[in-house]
Protein backbone atom coordinates (compact mmCIF):
# COMPACT_ATOMS: atom_id res chain seq x y z
CA UNK A 1 0.00 0.00 0.00
CA UNK A 2 1.23 3.20 -0.81
CA UNK A 3 1.87 5.72 1.41
CA UNK A 4 0.73 9.49 1.41
CA UNK A 5 1.07 12.36 3.62
CA UNK A 6 -0.92 15.66 2.90
CA UNK A 7 -0.27 19.35 3.40
CA UNK A 8 -3.10 21.16 3.36
CA UNK A 9 -3.07 24.97 3.41
CA UNK A 10 -5.77 27.64 2.77
CA UNK A 11 -5.42 30.29 0.49
CA UNK A 12 -6.85 33.03 2.81
CA UNK A 13 -3.27 34.70 3.74
CA UNK A 14 0.38 33.92 3.88
CA UNK A 15 1.75 30.79 5.31
CA UNK A 16 2.16 31.32 9.00
CA UNK A 17 4.57 29.37 11.21
CA UNK A 18 2.37 26.79 12.21
CA UNK A 19 1.56 25.90 8.35
CA UNK A 20 5.60 26.00 7.92
CA UNK A 21 5.97 23.53 11.02
CA UNK A 22 3.10 20.78 9.30
CA UNK A 23 4.35 21.39 5.96
CA UNK A 24 8.11 20.47 7.06
CA UNK A 25 7.30 17.51 9.61
CA UNK A 26 5.15 16.14 6.65
CA UNK A 27 8.01 16.59 3.92
CA UNK A 28 10.63 15.02 6.14
CA UNK A 29 7.92 12.17 7.00
CA UNK A 30 6.91 11.93 3.27
CA UNK A 31 10.75 11.38 2.08
CA UNK A 32 11.79 9.26 5.01
CA UNK A 33 9.24 7.04 4.46
CA UNK A 34 8.64 6.60 0.54
CA UNK A 35 5.64 8.51 0.33
CA UNK A 36 4.02 11.12 -1.60
CA UNK A 37 3.49 14.34 -0.10
CA UNK A 38 0.16 15.92 -1.65
CA UNK A 39 -0.53 19.45 -1.57
CA UNK A 40 -3.95 20.02 -1.22
CA UNK A 41 -5.85 23.68 -1.27
CA UNK A 42 -8.19 24.14 1.50
CA UNK A 43 -10.10 26.94 -1.32
CA UNK A 44 -13.58 26.84 0.78
CA UNK A 45 -13.72 29.69 2.28
CA UNK A 46 -14.59 31.49 -0.87
CA UNK A 47 -15.24 34.86 0.14
CA UNK A 48 -11.53 35.15 1.16
CA UNK A 49 -9.50 32.74 -0.76
CA UNK A 50 -7.41 33.83 -3.79
CA UNK A 51 -5.02 32.40 -6.54
CA UNK A 52 -2.63 35.41 -5.51
CA UNK A 53 -2.52 33.48 -2.15
CA UNK A 54 -2.39 30.21 -3.63
CA UNK A 55 0.55 30.97 -5.69
CA UNK A 56 1.96 32.63 -2.92
CA UNK A 57 1.70 29.17 -1.21
CA UNK A 58 3.39 27.82 -3.82
CA UNK A 59 5.94 30.10 -3.99
CA UNK A 60 6.75 30.00 -0.08
CA UNK A 61 6.75 25.97 -0.23
CA UNK A 62 9.57 26.22 -2.73
CA UNK A 63 11.61 28.67 -1.13
CA UNK A 64 11.84 26.11 1.79
CA UNK A 65 12.29 24.07 -0.41
CA UNK A 66 9.49 21.60 0.35
CA UNK A 67 9.20 19.80 -3.19
CA UNK A 68 5.48 17.78 -2.98
CA UNK A 69 4.63 15.18 -5.30
CA UNK A 70 0.65 15.87 -5.97
CA UNK A 71 -1.03 18.85 -6.21
CA UNK A 72 -3.10 21.61 -8.45
CA UNK A 73 0.31 22.00 -10.28
CA UNK A 74 0.98 18.16 -10.46
CA UNK A 75 -2.04 16.22 -11.38
CA UNK A 76 -2.28 12.49 -9.52
CA UNK A 77 -4.88 10.12 -9.64
CA UNK A 78 -6.88 10.99 -6.66
CA UNK A 79 -7.62 14.93 -7.74
CA UNK A 80 -8.62 17.28 -7.86
CA UNK A 81 -6.78 19.01 -5.38
CA UNK A 82 -8.62 22.24 -4.41
CA UNK A 83 -11.40 21.82 -1.98
CA UNK A 84 -13.30 23.89 -4.23
CA UNK A 85 -13.28 21.53 -7.47
CA UNK A 86 -14.63 18.44 -5.15
CA UNK A 87 -17.77 19.88 -4.08
CA UNK A 88 -19.45 17.44 -6.57
CA UNK A 89 -18.13 14.52 -4.49
CA UNK A 90 -19.47 16.58 -1.12
CA UNK A 91 -22.80 16.85 -2.18
CA UNK A 92 -23.14 13.70 -3.38
CA UNK A 93 -22.15 12.13 -0.19
CA UNK A 94 -24.27 15.23 1.73
CA UNK A 95 -27.84 14.06 -0.04
CA UNK A 96 -26.91 10.39 0.65
CA UNK A 97 -26.77 11.61 4.30
CA UNK A 98 -29.63 13.16 4.07
CA UNK A 99 -31.61 10.33 2.50
CA UNK A 100 -30.82 8.29 5.26
CA UNK A 101 -31.69 10.56 7.86
CA UNK A 102 -28.57 11.05 9.24
CA UNK A 103 -28.18 15.04 7.94
CA UNK A 104 -30.64 17.71 7.29
CA UNK A 105 -30.65 21.16 5.85
CA UNK A 106 -30.28 24.43 7.57
CA UNK A 107 -31.68 27.63 6.09
CA UNK A 108 -31.07 29.81 9.15
CA UNK A 109 -29.02 32.87 8.17
CA UNK A 110 -26.13 34.29 10.12
CA UNK A 111 -28.04 37.06 11.48
CA UNK A 112 -30.21 34.31 13.31
CA UNK A 113 -27.99 32.35 14.44
CA UNK A 114 -25.72 35.11 15.90
CA UNK A 115 -29.21 36.01 18.00
CA UNK A 116 -29.41 32.82 19.15
CA UNK A 117 -25.66 32.34 20.31
CA UNK A 118 -25.63 35.85 22.02
CA UNK A 119 -29.27 35.04 23.36
CA UNK A 120 -27.71 31.69 24.46
CA UNK A 121 -24.85 33.35 26.17
CA UNK A 122 -27.60 36.28 28.09
CA UNK A 123 -29.05 32.81 29.74
CA UNK A 124 -25.80 31.75 30.70
CA UNK A 125 -26.23 28.76 28.57
CA UNK A 126 -23.18 27.46 26.43
CA UNK A 127 -24.04 28.63 22.67
CA UNK A 128 -25.66 25.83 20.43
CA UNK A 129 -27.49 24.79 17.60
CA UNK A 130 -31.07 25.23 18.42
CA UNK A 131 -32.12 22.40 15.91
CA UNK A 132 -35.14 24.69 14.46
CA UNK A 133 -34.89 23.19 10.70
CA UNK A 134 -34.14 19.71 11.66
CA UNK A 135 -38.12 18.80 10.80
CA UNK A 136 -39.03 21.22 8.56
CA UNK A 137 -41.78 20.39 6.10
CA UNK A 138 -40.86 19.95 2.48
CA UNK A 139 -43.52 23.54 2.02
CA UNK A 140 -41.12 25.55 4.37
CA UNK A 141 -37.63 24.41 2.65
CA UNK A 142 -39.31 25.75 -0.58
CA UNK A 143 -39.96 28.70 0.92
CA UNK A 144 -37.02 29.39 2.34
CA UNK A 145 -35.79 28.54 -0.98
CA UNK A 146 -38.42 31.22 -2.84
CA UNK A 147 -36.56 33.79 0.02
CA UNK A 148 -33.29 33.02 -2.14
CA UNK A 149 -31.36 31.45 1.51
CA UNK A 150 -28.41 28.76 0.73
CA UNK A 151 -28.95 25.79 3.10
CA UNK A 152 -25.92 24.33 4.60
CA UNK A 153 -25.82 20.77 5.88
CA UNK A 154 -26.47 19.52 9.17
CA UNK A 155 -25.38 16.20 11.05
CA UNK A 156 -28.76 14.68 12.89
CA UNK A 157 -27.23 14.44 16.69
CA UNK A 158 -29.51 12.23 18.67
CA UNK A 159 -31.13 14.37 21.33
CA UNK A 160 -29.27 12.08 23.99
CA UNK A 161 -26.19 12.77 22.95
CA UNK A 162 -23.82 15.59 24.21
CA UNK A 163 -20.92 16.60 22.03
Amino acid sequence: MEKRVRFAPSPTGAIHIGNIRTALFNYLFSRSEGAKLVLRIEDTDLTRSSKDFEKLIFKELSWLGIEWDEGPDKPGEYGPYRQSERLHIYNQYAEKLIKEGKAYRCYCTPEELDKDREESVKRGDIPRYSGRCRHLTKEQEEEYLRQGRKPSIRFVIPDDVTI
